[in-house]
């Protein structure tokens, strides 16, 4: 994303923890995307030992939970591996809290989570030969309760502030891990059944029936970036037959046009689907013609999702909470600097264009678009 001006420091979009409890809070973008997701699974035709699943971005685990309960309730007898990448410990904390019921609803579950880069999370293996050895856990729930699961994943906090350290980037400001870290979790009474489909660390084979690449990248950031670090790499661990589907914002809807009431002509996302696509069939090279590319049109592809309010909420006046929490989404989706921000708020205008937006519109939403990547099943 672009600076303000030339000297400015690196913009650490996903490190503003207010910005984003706050979106994930008021808006049911998570919602949607699971929603979609789980359609996808429906067509999935996993093979032993297990249904792999990754989530190239856990965020707060909602999105995973509800991944994971669509698998257990449309292939309820098959053994389901669930792995996720997360370089936030205050995100990995939340998604564990959500993974009780996971393990008690489906015992023969095995989860995973690591703080590895796009590359090399799905395989949980390093390979960046600067990398200190991986730090690699193992977690044996007993008991046959929600609550007996919670307390053992709660006691993990020690452990996860070690393994989920970070520092910044001296290139991006972005937070990176200090030491490498995968953590394994499955129930200890069901290790037998789920010998075969535990990873275990030097085991770099793990194939993936289902990806999920939900917002994964800084809009701004080139097509060819996004391809060569994140989505061939993605793909190139799909099982035969597996499907990744990546999702990102789309802009050209209210949430914009609150922005360009106050920054007209600034262009939130430059890189569209197509872009992504061709980019991506450039770097899988020879390798393209294993996979299904096709673009999707708008009808498939474009979706919406809105902020929580109630009728009453939108009218003559607009309460102050609404409209901070209507301006907090907005710049949130569009990924406005906080340069940007500190100019804007100094005055009343953003609040009044934010006003504006949600009368004219009874609401506040936005659209995201969506495609799917699947690897042959001939290959």
């Amino acid at each position: 994303m672009s600076a303000a001006s030339s000297d400015s420091p690196p913009f650490r979009f996903y490190d503003n923890r207010q910005k984003y409890l706050t979106f994930v809070n008021t808006c049911n973008e998570k919602a949607m995307i699971a929603r979609r997701a789980a359609q996808k699974l429906d067509a999935l035709a996993p093979t032993p030992p297990a249904l792999r699943i990754f989530d190239a971005g856990m965020g707060d685990g909602t999105v995973l939970a509800r991944m994971m309960s669509a698998a257990a309730w449309r292939f309820p007898t098959v053994p389901l591996v669930a792995v996720a990448k997360e370089i936030s410990l205050e995100d990995i904390r939340l998604g564990l809290e959500k993974m009780p019921d996971r393990f008690h609803e489906h015992p023969h579950t095995v989860l995973a989570l690591t703080n590895l880069n796009y590359a090399d999370a799905p395989r949980l293996a390093s390979s960046n030969p600067d990398d200190q050895e991986l730090n690699w856990h193992v977690v044996k729930l007993t008991g046959d309760s929600t609550h007996e699961y919670l307390e053992q994943i709660e006691s993990l906090r020690d452990m996860l502030a070690h393994g989920w350290a970070t520092k910044p980037s001296p290139t991006t400001g972005n937070p990176i891990y200090v030491r490498p870290t995968v953590l394994v979790i499955y129930r200890e009474d069901y290790g037998f059944l789920l010998d075969a489909a535990i990873p275990r660390a030097g085991d770099e084979r793990l194939r993936y029936d289902f990806i999920l690449a939900s917002q994964p990248w800084r809009a701004k950031t080139s097509a060819e970036f996004k391809a060569q670090k994140i989505i061939a790499p993605l793909a190139r661990t799909l099982a035969p037959g597996g499907a990744m589907l990546t999702v990102q914002s789309a802009g050209h809807d209210p949430s914009q046009e609150i922005i360009e009431r106050l920054w007209p002509g600034l262009e939130p996302f430059p890189v569209d689907r197509h872009a992504l696509l061709k980019a991506t069939a450039v770097q899988l090279g020879h390798e393209a013609q294993h996979f299904d590319l096709t673009d999707p049109s708008d009808a498939d592809a474009l979706y919406g999702y809105e902020m929580h309010t109630l009728p009453s909420e939108i009218g003559d006046r607009i309460g102050t909470s609404t409209l901070f929490a209507a301006w907090n989404a907005a710049i949130y989706v569009n990924q406005i600097e906080d340069e940007r921000l500190a100019q804007a708020m100094g005055g009343t205008r953003y609040l009044e264009a934010t006003r504006a937006v949600l009368r004219e519109h009874k609401g506040l939403w936005f659209r995201d678009e969506s495609f799917v990547i699947s690897r042959k099943r001939d290959v």
